[in-house]
């Protein structure tokens, strides 16, 4: 019998997983909202008070009841109106403004749910009139809260195992036919129960997740309504229900020789091959239960949406069906693990009625008699370990190919490996995987010898057989006896074939459950692709990062001190915004005839640069400041505060790229 040759050794299946290593196998990816621009910008001066403020982000959005909130100068809480969609703009966040705003500073928080069901939140300013001469200390809430996210998160790993332990079990009992699938009795409920409360659990704490709050949010009926009217809560009530019909197939799949849903029998050995309508009906159960990840996860938003939640089901089941049916094979290799005596025949056990069959025992009995398989057919088995071998060959080149797609779809770039968090998890998933298929590559060695050793069971069973039928035939009284065969020397023991399978298989398992954690930390992590669309962003939405440098002054004169404080926007390489803002000996704003500011960069000659401030009622400004270089800049501020009184005050300031 020709050995399968181990993963290794496959030219076509090296390339595609020299592609992985590079790429990566993620979980679905290409999402997580960022902002891309705001109505007004960040930082932004008005003449006169907008009507409202409008977020644009990279993928569409859901909002909350509690998605914008906005503060005044003082961080009192300004009333808002609802926050609505812009007309036929499912990206965008709108919020209008009901009364008319005073002067000074105003702080915007947001919070919204992505596409792919994560919530993201930030805050933004604007000034109406003049900058507010120092910043009000304002709670804008916290991100998350550590509890709930807590608990969600781990709701979310149990959801994964369950779905892999439930349909990886069933399909090794569909597809592999094991002799007998009692034992897989306890891992197939297993997983339903544990996808069942994992998603109830996920369903109660949907809406405290999505608004930061503590875990008792959870017992709210209110926010259960509200969670069962978006996507996310749907989409999980869409598993709930699947899980009915599930419940009913799963005890016709551990019946043995009646798990075909016809009723027939199977023979008294495993079950029998499924009916096409019980199989379809278990296809399409898997298909829809892996599509409520892919209809609610970072495959639902940004390219190429279709081709995304297809690949991502398939990666889903392909997991599934490989870890899962892991689990399962290693279920049954345990069950072998009995005592020497319980497989020995008890003395003095009597001969069946009809007499004893010399060739049926000569077939069966050095396999199913070998010691520690007193309950199993391992003949049987060794067939549905051989039937694994290939499914999980072809689940990972599923995973292969659905993984490289979407590494591609969440990473967007190459550097993007080593300069995100999500490039990082998925080099350390890398490292994992490679683990995963060594452990595999050792298993299929493993099935390859305790196939040949089958085979060489039933070729002595066969000899076994031809001796006992020659020993039964009829000879003539008085005449010479036929010579008997040679019974072929040792027991067959097919033992540790078996107890290396088992030690390889649940090291499969052991760093599978790895693979699986990884996978859904990286699900949860904003993609490579979607971070650099929100760094592309950010100088045109005014993020956070100014730099601010307060230059003290003295002409000498009374009423000649202060301290000039100036912002720079965004402190980058590239045009930037000015503001500069004076302020007299006693703390207050000061009205001076003139300001002026120049930048230089020594250390490569260039400058100094007029930034050209003009007076803007209040404080000094200019849109127009252009750097081009990065490094340590002097900047120097000129005061003049009579006809005849000014001073210079120099102070360097980091400017990046």
């Amino acid at each position: 019998m020709t050995r399968p040759r181990p993963l290794w050794k496959r030219p076509a299946l090296l390339g595609a997983l020299l592609v992985l290593l590079v790429l990566g196998g993620a979980g679905p990816a290409a999402a997580h909202a960022a902002v891309r621009s705001t109505d007004p910008a960040d930082g932004t001066v008005l003449k006169s008070a907008p009507h409202s403020v409008t977020l644009t982000f990279t993928e569409s959005v859901g909002l909350l009841d509690d998605s914008f909130r906005l503060f005044d100068p003082e961080g009192r809480r300004v009333h808002t109106g609802e926050a609505r969609h812009a007309p036929g703009r499912p990206d965008t966040a709108r919020v209008a403004f009901p009364g008319r705003l005073g002067e000074g500073t105003f702080t915007v928080a947001w919070r919204v749910v992505s596409a792919d069901s994560h919530p993201v939140s930030g805050a933004f300013t604007f000034s109406v009139g003049k900058p507010s001469p120092t910043a009000a200390a304002i709670d804008t809430g916290p991100a998350e809260n550590p509890a709930t996210a807590g608990l969600h998160d781990l709701a979310r790993y149990a959801a994964y195992g369950g779905a892999a332990l439930l349909i990886g079990a069933a399909a090794f009992v569909l597809i592999c036919r094991p002799p007998d699938p009692g034992p897989l009795r306890r891992p197939l409920l297993a997983g339903w129960w544990t996808l069942l409360a994992s998603t109830l659990a996920l369903l109660a704490l949907r809406a405290p997740y999505e608004t930061g709050s503590g875990p008792a949010g959870a017992l709210d009926p209110a926010a259960l309504a509200r969670t069962l009217s978006g996507r996310p809560g749907l989409a999980l009530l869409a598993r709930l229900l699947l899980l009915a019909p599930t419940a009913v197939l799963l005890p016709r799949l551990t019946r043995r020789g009646a798990d075909d849903g016809s009723g027939k029998s199977g023979g008294g050995g495993g079950p029998a091959r499924p009916s096409p309508r019980f199989l379809g009906a278990a296809v399409v159960l898997a298909l829809a239960l892996a599509l409520t990840w892919a209809a609610s996860d970072h495959a639902s938003a940004g390219v190429q949406v279709p081709a995304a939640m297809t690949s991502s089901v398939l990666h889903l089941l392909a997991m599934a069906v490989w870890l899962g049916g892991l689990t399962a094979l290693l279920t049954l290799l345990t069950a072998l693990q009995r005592p020497a005596a319980a497989a020995r025949e008890p003395a003095g056990e009597t001969t069946p009625a009809g007499g004893a069959d010399p060739a049926r025992d000569a077939v069966e009995t050095p396999a199913a008699k070998a010691p520690g398989t007193a309950r199993f057919d391992v003949p049987g088995l060794t067939s549905a370990v051989a039937r694994f071998s290939r499914v999980a060959f072809a689940s990972v080149a599923v995973l292969v190919l659905t993984g490289v797609y979407q590494s591609w779809r969440g990473l967007g770039s190459w550097t993007a490996l080593a300069e995100t968090a999500y490039g990082r998890l998925l080099l350390v998933k890398l490292v994992a995987v490679a683990l995963l298929l060594a452990a595999a590559g050792l298993s299929r060695r493993w099935t390859a010898r305790l196939v040949a050793t089958d085979a060489e069971a039933a070729v002595r069973g066969i000899s076994r057989a031809t001796t006992a039928a020659r020993e039964r035939v009829p000879q003539r009284a008085g005449g010479p006896s036929l010579p008997a065969a040679a019974e072929p020397a040792g027991p067959f023991a097919p033992d540790a074939q078996l107890r290396g399978l088992r030690r390889s298989v649940l090291t499969e398992v052991g760093v599978g459950v790895m693979v699986l954690v990884i996978t859904t930390v990286l699900s949860g992590t904003l993609p490579g692709r979607a971070a650099a669309e929100a760094a592309q962003a950010a100088p045109s939405a005014g993020a956070p990062g100014a730099a601010v440098t307060v230059i003290p002054f003295d002409v000498g004169t009374p009423g000649g001190r202060g301290k000039v404080q100036i912002t720079l926007e965004p402190g980058r390489v590239g045009q930037n915004a000015v503001e500069a803002v004076v302020f007299g000996p006693d703390g207050g704003l000061a009205a001076v005839p003139e300001l002026r500011l120049s930048l230089s960069l020594p250390a490569r000659g260039i400058g100094p640069i007029d930034a050209r401030l003009a007076d803007r009622g209040g404080y000094w400004g200019t849109d127009s400041l252009n750097l081009p270089m990065p490094g340590t800049w002097t900047m120097k501020a000129t005061v003049r505060v009579s006809e005849l009184d000014q001073v210079s005050e120099s102070r360097t300031i980091e400017v990046s790229r």
